[in-house]
């Protein structure tokens, strides 16, 4: 028997374990995705609601494996009963020695991949029992039943719709539930300026936190994608090219964003090329399987044009408040995928196998296959749609009549890490910058981990010293002979050195430094963030206190120009200020002597 003959019958005869083992894999990728949501949801919000946002992702897979237990896993894969439901059972108790323990991991993990994506859109203001409330739904309920009519022998898989991997299953619903949602709820305090008839006039761009804990959680979901996708796949030819499909898709999406957004904003939007790539991910899901490479490139193109559309879509026309871009690439690009497939799908592909109820092969139409196909996957979008819109609504409205949907006013301002939680801060050891309050009542800056609020005007915070009586003191009171001033210089903390090292030239060896935050309303071109003009915010500086009596004031503050002088903003500004008197602790030394140490 020659080699070749020994390796094929060795794969004939470990095929099937080497995939029953690759499936597993699969799922293990898809679960880890959790961490990807997570991360993405936390980067692209602000830090105080980084322990409420970690906890929700935890406990909708949590929530989500216990109800799929009792009921979803019945309803999604019991025996169908009209095409419409699987028939509840227990059989993971009853008879567990012939149990597919398999598929009921498989397809729990995936469960919990929809009830996540409803999370980010409703960031930053959903009480943390709501959430619990209608993740356990949408796992139990929403998810099961129309997953059935699509993989569990429905109606749906009946009539040749395909949806490999969930475009509609699972992202579609998602995006529809988080577009609801948020709508429902409302949008998060200061998000929309409005007018005195409180008219929306405008838009505050929100920045994250960290988007470098936003991009890693976009990684790992591309990494769990190709379980996502591929974990199905029956061949190793299938595999190859559902992995050629699901990186070609979200590649072309994010080069087709990027673009897009240097054009209209004038430089390429981060937050936003790594939204577009999850859309792509999303768009190439449910016809990976039956797509080519040109195929895919157009899907991902398309996709990324969808992510700023729907952006810009939520925002400025819909005034719906969406943090990290869910909808966007959720529910637009769940639509799209899904009907993408009546456009791309061809039998070319390895392991084709869409077929309509009489087992004739359907394929899109620019592959000529007419629009038969399309029509199929117009009806599956247009029942899961109705479905999904009708039940999450249902459940939204009880919950909001109930325990109500979102927290108050003011646990969303102080954070609902402190306030759901009773967490200070999920960033223990670090100071965190606080968020500015942009909203339509008396301005503030609110603690990020502040246990409670309270709204002071800039009088009473800060506590004033009256200093008429010294500035009237006659000089010799004060032991003033000479004349003393201060030289305070705000700058970048890159500029320290050079400016440290001028100084000492120049005979000052002596300074104080300090960091400090602050902001300026600079003229110009203005910057953006997801399409939205970025208001002042506050960025560190350098701030540098010299005083000086024998050194002129005027070869400090020149000295100063030289050092910090780059013609961008942001090179900083000096302020002079007259000083009455200089005292030396140590020697009690007073006036110009207490300063020739350091001048």
């Amino acid at each position: 028997m020659s080699d070749s003959m020994i390796r094929e019958l060795v794969a004939e005869m470990t095929g099937g374990e080497i995939f029953a083992v690759w499936f597993l894999i699969g799922a293990a990728l898809v679960f880890w995705m959790q961490a990807g949501f997570a991360m993405v949801e936390a980067g692209f919000t602000r830090a105080k609601n980084t322990g409420n946002i970690i906890m929700k992702n935890l406990m909708d897979f949590c929530i989500g494996t216990v109800v799929f237990i009792l009921i979803g896993f019945g309803l999604l894969l019991g025996e169908d009963l009209a095409g419409l439901i699987g028939k509840p059972g227990f059989d993971l108790f009853t008879a567990y020695e012939g149990f597919d323990y398999s598929a009921f991991v498989f397809n729990l993990v995936f469960c919990a991949t929809t009830a996540t994506i409803v999370s980010g859109a409703m960031a930053e203001r959903t009480k943390f029992l709501s959430y619990c409330i209608y993740s356990a739904v949408i796992s139990a309920l929403i998810y099961p039943i129309e997953a059935h009519w699509i993989w569990g022998g429905g109606w749906l898989s009946k009539i040749g719709f395909h949806d490999f991997a969930g475009s509609c299953a699972i992202h579609m619903v998602g995006g529809i539930s988080a577009l609801l949602g948020a709508a429902i709820e409302g949008s998060r305090a200061g998000k929309f300026k409005t007018d005195a008839s409180g008219k929306i006039i405008g838009v505050n761009a929100f920045p994250g936190h960290n988007v470098a804990i936003g991009a890693l959680g976009v990684f790992i979901l591309w990494l769990g994608w190709y379980g996502f996708n591929g974990a199905a796949a029956t061949s190793v030819k299938q595999l190859g090219s559902i992995f050629l499909t699901t990186t070609v898709s979200p590649a072309v999406a994010t080069v087709v964003c990027m673009i897009l957004t240097w054009v209209k904003y004038g430089k390429p939007d981060v937050s936003m090329c790594l939204n577009a790539s999850l859309a792509g991910l999303v768009a190439i899901t449910a016809g990976c399987d039956v797509t080519d490479a040109a195929g895919s490139l157009a899907i991902g193109a398309v996709s990324g044009c969808l992510v700023v559309f729907g952006v810009w879509l939520l925002d400025n026309k819909l005034h719906v408040d969406d943090p990290v871009g869910a909808v966007a690439v959720h529910c637009l690009n769940g639509i799209w995928g899904t009907l993408a497939v009546g456009f791309f799908a061809t039998d070319k592909a390895p392991g084709y196998s869409i077929a309509d109820s009489a087992g004739s092969t359907m394929t899109g139409l620019f592959y000529g296959g007419g629009l038969k196909l399309m029509g199929v996957q117009l009806i599956g979008f247009a029942a899961v749609a109705a479905w999904t819109a009708l039940t999450i609504i249902a459940v939204f409205l009880i919950i909001r009549k109930l325990v109500g949907l979102r927290v108050s006013r003011e646990d969303e301002l102080a954070g609902l890490d402190i306030t759901e939680h009773g967490l200070p801060s999920a960033y223990a050891g670090f100071a965190m910058l606080p968020d500015a309050i942009v909203d339509d009542a008396a301005p503030a800056v609110i603690a990020s981990a502040a246990p409670a609020v309270e709204v002071v005007t800039a009088v009473k915070a800060v506590p004033v010293a009256d200093t008429a009586a010294i500035r009237q003191a006659p000089a010799a009171e004060t032991g003033a002979a000479h004349k003393f001033t201060k030289v305070q210089i705000l700058c970048k903390e890159a500029r320290l050195e050079a400016l440290k090292n001028a100084m000492t030239a120049l005979g000052i060896t002596g300074m104080t430094v300090s960091h400090v935050m602050g902001c300026g309303q600079q003229k110009g071109k203005p910057e953006y963030y997801r399409g939205v003009p970025v208001e002042a915010t506050l960025l560190p500086k350098i701030q540098v206190d010299i005083v000086v009596s024998k050194v002129p004031v005027r070869s400090v503050i020149e000295t100063a120009k030289k050092v910090l002088y780059t013609g961008h903003i942001g090179d900083g500004k000096i302020f002079v200020y007259d000083v009455e008197n200089v005292v030396k602790v140590r020697t009690g030394e007073e006036g110009y002597d207490a300063l020739q140490d350091v001048e």
